[in-house]
């Protein structure tokens, strides 16, 4: 008896997805449930797992090969018994070097069979090579393309005086990587925002004694009330942003055609770096929700992305964005608008810088700010006023507490 491996329902607008890599190859076992291909996505990883136990019996489709819900992807037998190798993976007799990149040793020594490129993986398997007894010269001590080509072209019985080869011009110095559906997706959209949106940027910067005070006093007893959740600066950001948002509500809306759609919530995009490149997991109805609850979400956010394991339900649905650029040490940037979102707030470094309090010149954690908008939309004096209420919150916290 066979079962049919399909592509699952793949989320809110997502009509396609690309088969990026087969866990499981012809012949190999499989349990109930166990993952056996990954799709990618215009925003996520999909792992697809098996209808039941048996054996993977027919890849119906290869790596690279674009694929849409309810599609066929392979068969499994049931009964433990491969049907044979009908179709395999362009790359699927790649030899495995049984070394990750993760455990590869740096250093500029070339060292044999330690971790091979794709363009080499692939060559040497077209040739019937090993990589393991090929040299690597590139980064790491992995094999490259060219290091192959020259395994290839080696003679026989070289001498053991011949003279040395030229460096290769280009093959070691770079190499070319298909963009994954991801990365297109990014830089289309971003591409789009440019292009379509009235886009403006407006700064401001905020005194952070405040918050960091409440903080370092609070943040222990917090952890252990919340059971390990940690006070951050991100809760008080959303926490400030939902309040401002509600006093402007353009800022939270949207241009659907020649009409524009007021949203009576928050749902919060928070900008993440993931293994693929940037996402933007949302918190749904963050007006609505606790520091300690923003904090949990968006720790998990980050934990997942890491992972790849973000669903794609997590990933639709803003109504606002965050990101924050301090993290990498950013000290000022123009955040550019998550379509079909109308505004982003960047956040920055926190840096000691001197400022004039009270008529007295004074040493104080400061952080800039910015709000890019759609101008289309939200008139400046708009912009401009929701960025002073963040501010005002953010400096004054128990503005949060009273709701003022």
């Amino acid at each position: 008896m066979s079962a049919e491996i399909k592509v699952p329902t793949l989320g809110e607008s997502v009509a396609t997805a690309t088969i990026a890599r087969w866990i499981k190859k012809i012949g190999e076992a499989v349990a109930a449930d166990e993952p056996v291909v990954e799709l990618e996505t215009d925003k996520v990883t999909v792992e697809v797992n098996a209808p039941e136990a048996g054996v993977i019996a027919e890849i119906a489709a290869d790596e690279g090969a674009e694929v849409a819900p309810g599609d066929v992807l392979g068969m499994i037998d049931a009964k433990g018994a491969a049907a044979g190798p009908k179709k395999e993976p362009a790359e699927a007799a790649a030899p495995k070097t049984g070394v990750s990149p993760q455990q590869e040793a740096p250093g500029p020594v070339a060292r044999p069979g330690v971790g091979a490129l794709p363009a080499a993986a692939k060559l040497a398997a077209e040739k019937g090579v090993s990589t393991a007894d090929v040299t690597g010269t590139a980064k790491g001590g992995r094999v490259s393309k060219g290091d192959v080509q020259d395994f290839l072209n080696k003679p026989a019985a070289a001498p053991a005086a011949a003279a040395p080869k030229a460096p290769r011009a280009n093959d070691v110095r770079e190499e070319r990587v298909k963009m994954t559906r991801l990365r297109k997706t990014i830089a289309s959209r971003l591409k789009e925002a440019q292009n379509t949106a009235a886009m403006l940027t407006t700064f401001n910067e905020v005194d952070m004694s405040a918050v960091m005070a409440l903080r370092s006093s609070y943040r222990d007893v917090f952890e252990k009330k919340h059971k390990g959740i940690r006070l951050g600066f991100n809760g008080f950001f959303v926490k400030a942003v939902c309040a401002a948002l509600a006093e402007f509500p353009a800022v939270n809306a949207e241009i659907d055609g020649d009409e524009i759609v007021y949203k009576n919530f928050v749902n919060m995009g928070i900008a993440v770096g993931g293994a693929n490149g940037l996402v933007v997991p949302v918190i749904r109805d963050a007006q609505t929700k606790s520091i300690a609850e923003i904090e949990a979400e968006i720790a998990g956010f980050a934990r997942s992305a890491k992972d790849g394991t973000l669903k794609l339900d997590q990933l639709s649905g803003g109504s606002f964005s965050i990101t924050n650029g301090g993290v990498y040490g950013s000290l000022m940037s123009t955040p550019i608008l998550n379509p079909p979102q109308s505004a982003i707030l960047g956040m920055h470094k926190i840096q000691d810088r001197p400022v004039a309090v009270d008529g007295k010149v004074e040493i104080r954690p400061m952080m800039y700010l910015a709000v890019s908008y759609d101008h289309r939309i939200i008139d400046g004096r708009e912009a401009v006023s929701f960025l002073v209420r963040v501010k005002e919150s953010i400096e004054d916290p128990r503005r949060l507490l009273l709701e003022i």
